[in-house]
C-alpha cells in the first residue's frame, strides 16, 4: 500500500526541473509596440532601412534539434497575409539572430537557410502596409523542431515551410508588433 501512495505522490508532483516558458524577445521590437523605421521596407512607397531586428529566445522545449523563425503580416490585403521573413534549419545551439541577420549585415548561423518571402527573394523584407490602411500586425515567431533539417527544396514557398514546420514543431514562442502608414 505504501508503494502505491509513493507512486501516486510522484505522479501528482510537478517536475523537479521546470525549464520555464519558451519565450521570444528582441532588443529592437517590443511586444505590442510599434516597429521603427529600421524594420520598415525600402521600396513599394516605403523608405525604411529594411534591417531585420535582433531576436533571441530561451527555454526551448526538450528535444529541440533545430529552429525556424518567421515574420508574418496577417493583415496584408492579399487574402493570405504576407510573409516578411522565413529562416529555417537554424541549429539547436543557436539562441539569437543578431540585428541585420536577414539583411546581410550579420551572418546567418552555419547551416541556416533564408527562404524566399512574398517579396519574391530570400531575406528580410520589412513592413510596408498600404498608405492609410489600419496598422498591421507583424508576428515574429520562433518554432522549436524535433528534426535537424526541414528537407524542403531551396525554392520552397513559405506555405510549404510553414506546413513542414508545424508538422515537426515541439513548441513556439511569438511576439507581435504593429506598423501603419499615413495617407
Amino acid at each position: 500500500m505504501r508503494s502505491l501512495f509513493v507512486i501516486a505522490a510522484l505522479a501528482l508532483s510537478p517536475p523537479a526541473t521546470a525549464a520555464g516558458k519558451f519565450v521570444l524577445e528582441s532588443a529592437d521590437v517590443k511586444p505590442g509596440g510599434q516597429l521603427t523605421e529600421q524594420q520598415v521596407f525600402k521600396g513599394f512607397g516605403c523608405s525604411g532601412a529594411n534591417v531585420s531586428p535582433q531576436l533571441s529566445w530561451k527555454n526551448a522545449p526538450e528535444g529541440v534539434k533545430s529552429f525556424v523563425v518567421t515574420v508574418y503580416d496577417p493583415d496584408a490585403p492579399t487574402g493570405s497575409g504576407w510573409w516578411h521573413w522565413v529562416v529555417y534549419d537554424i541549429p539547436a545551439a543557436t539562441k539569437e539572430l543578431p540585428q541585420g541577420t536577414g539583411s546581410g549585415k550579420a551572418p546567418l548561423p552555419e547551416g541556416a537557410v533564408q527562404a524566399r518571402t512574398d517579396f519574391g527573394a530570400p531575406g528580410f523584407g520589412g513592413a510596408c502596409p498600404p498608405a492609410g490602411d489600419k496598422p498591421h500586425r507583424y508576428i515574429f515567431t520562433v518554432y522549436a523542431l524535433g528534426i535537424d533539417k526541414l528537407g524542403v527544396a531551396p525554392d520552397a514557398s513559405p506555405a510549404m515551410i510553414g506546413f513542414m514546420t508545424r508538422s515537426n514543431s515541439l513548441g513556439s514562442a511569438a511576439l507581435t508588433a504593429h506598423y501603419g502608414r499615413k495617407k
